[in-house]
């Protein structure tokens, strides 16, 4: 799901967590303040990766900061479109690869 509303990420969030066994985020600038979003995945209760298209680390300060620090499996950073599919082996990983 892809939206630029956070209402609508929000929404489909908690519309998934009876649906979905994981979630693979990619919040962009949301990542650094929206504790909206943190707290609908906290609600959620499913494990999640952070995932990221460009490196945050070797960019401006204020981008190193996450709002889902200690919430999700992992953060996957710099990696382009590689990095949902390492987000799924970590999902994987997590869920026993039974699902």
């Amino acid at each position: 799901f892809d939206s630029n509303s956070e209402g609508e990420f929000i929404d489909e969030i908690h519309k998934n967590r009876d649906l979905a066994d994981a979630f693979i985020l990619n919040c962009g600038a949301w990542t650094h303040y929206s504790y909206a979003i943190r707290d609908a995945v906290e609600f959620a209760g499913l494990p999640a990766v952070e995932v990221h298209l460009s490196d945050v680390q070797k960019r401006e300060e204020w981008r190193r900061h996450s709002v889902f620090d200690g919430l999700v499996l992992g953060v996957i950073s710099g990696k382009k479109e590689a990095g949902y599919r390492e987000a799924l082996e970590l999902i994987k990983s997590e869920l026993g690869g039974t699902r």
